[in-house]
């Protein structure tokens, strides 16, 4: 083999097929495509360990629940509940009370309006559980009584001919009922070590053990108060027979036994009571006694032997006795010889209830040491104001 011809052979094998170089071509985009899913692999990782460790970061086990709304009353909850613990009282001093005939401080006493957020607490508590504020007529005043003005004659009126004189006829007139507003009060006690645990819950205490007190006092006073530092309950005015029955008593229709209900038919005097009430005042009648005379009344059939007690169909509703609707008020006297167990009536508009809209308390720590004394105050009165809209039932043969 010549020279040339062994040079031309190294030539050709050191040059490639078209087969090789696609091959070659491959085996590079084959690495390159390794290498990036290698990078894609290695992000994707980093992304996971990061939203594992944002998951981790925002689980609430054991977190406190964070509030939807907005704390207007935070403040105010904040400086009362420190008077209420140390007695700090520069927190109110300088809180401007937000709502109407409420403001920052009352007299020179130290007392202080209760804040917003109790006050309401109590507020529900007298609502949901008090006895003539059901279906009593209950107004809001800012002075020291409430003056009802009642018109209970007519205008006299006569048949005219066209040529006789008119006649004067009776001018009506107007006489007016003040109901005085009494103080209410209430003084209970707790310990300071008690007060300076953070997890007792001072208003809550503090607004059930008030709205006990005042619960109980307006209870009796509305039934059976006689006026002297208290207001005039439902009992206390005059009564006589209804068919004597003038302004200024209250009317009664008796059982037909001396110490019970009448052996026989002894419905008919529940009957009696409804009718004895006029029609006007009917429509809105509601009998107010206590469990025990509830007890006996339901046992009640008419002479079909129907029963004249009917509880609620549906919760909430109010028993009906006759159709009309039963409030048990446990200060109610009992079923005795000359008691008066049974008042039906329409009370919104026979008795009517005054109130100031302000709490007060004030906070003493040295006449109990080492127990705090807390003397809260509400000013309340009531009074019957149509005597018409009110008749009661006495155990009585007459």
């Amino acid at each position: 083999m010549t020279e040339t011809e062994s040079r031309a052979g190294e030539d050709m094998s050191r040059a490639q097929t078209p087969a090789t170089e696609m091959k070659s071509a491959m085996a590079g985009f084959l690495k390159e495509f390794s290498t990036f899913q290698g990078e894609v692999k290695h992000a994707l990782q980093h992304q996971e360990e990061r939203l594992t460790m944002l998951h981790h970061k925002t689980m609430t086990y054991g977190r406190p629940a964070l509030s939807a709304a907005v704390e207007q009353d935070a403040p105010h909850q904040k400086a009362f509940d420190a008077y209420v613990r140390s007695g700090d009282d520069d927190g109110l001093r300088g809180l401007t009370l937000e709502g109407k005939a409420m403001s920052t401080a009352v007299a020179a006493d130290g007392g202080y309006l209760v804040d917003p957020k109790t006050a309401d607490a109590i507020r529900s508590l007298l609502l949901s559980t008090s006895s003539l504020r059901a279906v009593a007529s209950v107004v809001q005043v800012e002075a020291t009584s409430f003056d009802v003005l009642m018109d209970r004659s007519e205008v006299g009126s006569g048949w005219a001919t066209e040529a006789a004189a008119t006649v004067e006829t009776a001018t009506p007139a107007i006489e007016r009922i003040s109901i005085k507003l009494h103080e209410l009060s209430a003084m209970p006690k707790a310990s300071q070590r008690l007060l300076d645990d953070s997890a007792f819950d001072v208003e809550g205490w503090l607004a059930g053990k008030i709205a006990t007190r005042f619960t109980r006092a307006e209870a009796a006073a509305f039934v059976n108060g006689d006026g002297v530092d208290k207001p005039k309950g439902i009992l206390l005015p005059a009564k006589v027979a209804n068919g004597s029955w003038v302004w200024g008593s209250l009317g009664y229709v008796p059982t037909g036994a001396a110490a019970d209900f009448a052996t026989s038919n002894p419905a008919d005097c529940i009957i009696n009571l409804v009718y004895a009430l006029g029609a006007d005042y009917r429509a809105n009648g509601t009998f107010v006694m206590n469990s025990k005379t509830a007890g006996a009344v339901r046992k009640m059939k008419d002479a079909d032997g129907r029963f004249l007690w009917l509880d609620g169909l549906q919760q909430g509703e109010p028993a009906r006795l006759m159709g009309y609707a039963v409030l048990i008020c446990e200060d109610m006297p009992d079923v005795a010889a000359n008691a008066y167990p049974i008042a039906f009536g329409d009370f919104a508009a026979g008795y009517t209830i005054a109130e100031r809209p302000d709490l007060r308390i004030l906070r003493d720590p040295f006449s109990a040491k080492p127990h705090v004394l807390f003397y809260a105050t509400k000013r309340v009165g009531g009074d019957i104001t149509d005597y018409a809209a009110i008749k009661l039932l006495k155990v009585a043969t007459s």
